[in-house]
């Protein structure tokens, strides 16, 4: 008889992504700046997706396909502000740090001022967020309520369902944003950190 092959393991990052949705075909890529640098023009849709995922080429996109026109639809343009479409994606049960079903994803129509970066767009339609010394962005709207960047164990089944609207970032992504390695590194140096002075005391 044939015997299935073990699910392998293979470690991730529980995290917030961030994502730029334009082009022709208005598809999402993974941002190449943090939500602190980049600065989103008005009519652009920015999005945010909670997901357990290795890199930016398996990270899961922001679901659905709603577009600017129709988050933005009751804010009128006005002389010296700009207005951002926020898509929030609080993710599934599977990457949730307690397994049980995170709150629905929503988009938010923001209305900031011309030079807003778009983390100030998402905190003036999502707060509160919290933010670690690296500056990766931890919870939204207080969600999650605990970690940031933790790295886990998962499995190859993990990641068999579809992602998001478009499956993974590697058919049109691109790497990953400022903050996510400054935020992951931080979150490996203080876990070694941890296990010298944890030997230290043994000693």
């Amino acid at each position: 008889m044939a015997c299935a092959a073990p699910a392998q393991a293979a470690d991730g990052y529980r995290y917030w992504s961030f994502w730029q949705r334009g082009g022709d075909d208005g598809s999402w890529s993974y941002a190449t700046q943090g939500p602190s640098s980049a600065r989103p023009g008005d009519g652009d849709m920015i999005g945010f997706r909670f997901a357990v995922s290795a890199d930016s080429d398996d990270a899961t996109r922001p679901r659905g396909m709603a577009d600017f026109a129709a988050v933005c639809a009751d804010t009128p343009a006005t002389d010296g502000t700009k207005r951002v479409a926020v898509v929030i994606d609080f993710g599934t049960a599977t990457d949730a740090p307690d397994r049980r079903t995170p709150p629905a994803p929503r988009t938010e129509c923001a209305r900031v001022g011309e030079d807003a970066s778009a983390g100030e767009a998402l905190a003036a339609v999502a707060k509160p967020l919290r933010y670690n010394s690296a500056a990766l962005l931890c919870a939204i709207s207080g969600y999650p309520e605990t970690g940031c960047g933790d790295k886990v164990s998962t499995s190859v089944d993990a990641h068999a369902a579809p992602k998001g609207d478009g499956g993974k970032a590697g058919d049109g992504g691109s790497g990953p944003s400022a903050g996510l390695i400054g935020g992951l590194a931080a979150v490996v140096l203080l876990g070694a950190a941890a296990v010298w002075q944890a030997r230290r005391r043994r000693g």
